[in-house]
């Protein structure tokens, strides 16, 4: 079996593991941060917008099984990728929205599904399509997080969600 590595920034790493970890051919995911300038970044450091660091994950998976399609797809069902300025209530550089590409097939695919969907939204996408830099693996606390803390897990959907309909009207 192939395993193939993708690399995703959509607003809080918390709430973008549960979405792809339930599929069968996604054989790990890790909270992480990566596209910034310090080396070894803490949640710390990155929580306060000055590393250039996005908060991503680093999804294995099994092309045979899940095509990079199908992650463009679910990645894209959990942001707003017009949103320059962090994901719903999630505000700040560190919540930008980016692929991080680790091969040109990666980068073509998600440059083409951006210029598919563009007709979806009413303002341009914002999502950037940026080649691979050193992925650096989250503290332990946020790996897995939906599972560890589900009620707060679920109260930061929640809130997700909430102000996704309310900026969405």
């Amino acid at each position: 079996m192939k395993i193939n590595k993708a690399y995703f920034a959509g607003g809080c790493f918390w709430c973008m593991v549960k979405p792809f970890d339930q599929y069968e051919g996604i054989e790990g995911i890790i909270s992480g941060y990566m596209g910034g300038h310090v080396d070894n970044p803490t949640y710390e450091q990155v929580k306060t917008g000055t590393t250039g660091h996005y908060e991503a994950v680093e999804i294995e998976y099994d092309p045979a099984l899940f095509p990079f399609d199908k992650l463009l797809d679910i990645f894209f069902k959990q942001i707003d990728p017009t949103d320059a300025d962090g994901q719903f209530h999630d505000r700040g550089s560190q919540y930008r929205t980016a692929i991080f590409y680790v091969n040109e097939a990666q980068k073509e695919a998600a440059e083409n599904y951006i210029t598919s969907i563009q007709s979806q939204y009413n303002k341009p996408i914002v999502t950037e399509v940026l080649p691979y830099k050193t992925f650096y693996a989250a503290e332990e606390y946020h790996q897995n997080y939906y599972m560890k803390d589900p009620e707060n897990y679920a109260q930061e959907q929640q809130l997700r969600q909430q102000y996704a309909t309310k900026t969405s009207q």
